[in-house]
């Protein structure tokens, strides 16, 4: 796969086209892509995919502060290699690209520049200025600048429609099993380990408490959950904390991510880790006690294990 951050030296031989900011790169997502490969190999072209860095809206609301990304970009790009796509085009979004109208992004740029063949959208198309791109408009720009277009049906699962929004719902929830299963694999947070308190040793429960690589990317909500943990090259199983920890932090207002990696107790701040989530077992909950947290502790561990020995 190609990478092209601008269209300065872009060429693909008779692309095929599909555009969008694919957060999650979910099972809806995917159906796109492969009828993107299949009609790129019928008409012996390439697949070229088109999306943007910053994620649209932080340029056209900046003051929204409730951006929430199941996908980094890193983690986009790994997802689309995956996929076995030609080029992936991560175009910069800028104030002045938001002003340009849908007649003018075609023309300017996926015509003009790209040389777009054909191109491929999802059920619930929208773009350019206002969102005022539709598929009934595309169809038009297609019809009068000479290239193909198709749009693709939505993507049903258990007879509900995938789609970002509730994937994000899924995980604000715990309910990973749906995440997941939308997702087409499972959700992961990459993150770097920072100091915590070390309260968790004094109970024998050591956490490794950590903070995102991106600020935007989604946080599951409050509870435990059975996680794997990747670190130095290996894969821990393990239990997850995220909450306010309010045993421990009696005055807390901020929320803190701890794992606790099974069979695991080396130094690693400053480190890079990444976490799989599988399975939420419980709400956090407020102890009297240390010992009565240890004690749910010893629980959690076992239910964290006989999850993965039942999956």
């Amino acid at each position: 796969m190609k990478i092209h951050r601008d269209l300065k030296e872009f060429h693909a031989q008779n692309p095929v086209v599909t555009i969008g900011t694919f957060d999650g790169v979910h099972l809806g997502h995917r159906k796109i892509i492969s009828r993107l490969k299949d009609l790129a190999k019928s008409i012996h072209g390439e697949s070229v995919i088109f999306t943007f860095d910053p994620h649209p809206r932080k340029v056209v609301a900046p003051s929204e502060t409730n951006l929430r990304l199941l996908t980094t970009l890193s983690e986009k790009i790994n997802l689309f290699e995956q996929s076995g796509i030609d080029h992936l085009i991560v175009y910069p979004f800028t104030a002045e690209f938001a002003r340009l109208t849908y007649e003018q992004f075609v023309e300017q740029i996926l015509v003009n520049q790209i040389h777009t063949k054909s191109l491929v959208v999802g059920y619930d198309h929208k773009f350019g200025k206002g969102r005022e791109g539709d598929f009934d408009l595309l169809k038009s720009c297609a019809d009068r600048l000479g290239f193909q277009i198709e749009k693709l049906d939505v993507l049903l699962m258990n007879e509900s429609n995938i789609s970002s929004t509730k994937i994000r719902e899924s995980i604000q929830t715990g309910d990973f099993e749906t995440a997941n299963a939308y997702l087409g694999y499972p959700f992961t947070l990459h993150g770097v380990v920072v100091e915590g308190q070390r309260i968790g040793r004094t109970i024998h429960y050591p956490t490794a408490n950590i903070d995102a690589l991106d600020p935007d990317k989604i946080i599951p909500g409050y509870g435990v959950y059975a996680v794997s943990v990747a670190v130095r090259g290996t894969v821990y199983q393990g239990m997850l904390n995220i909450g306010n920890r309010p045993t421990v932090n009696h005055n807390a207002d901020h929320r803190t991510v701890e794992v606790n990696i099974f069979d695991f107790d080396e130094d690693i701040y400053g480190e890079p880790i990444e976490v799989v989530f599988y399975h939420k077992l419980r709400e956090e909950q407020k102890f009297a006690s240390l010992d009565d947290l240890k004690e749910q502790l010893a629980k959690d561990k076992i239910n964290v294990l006989e999850y993965f020995k039942r999956n």
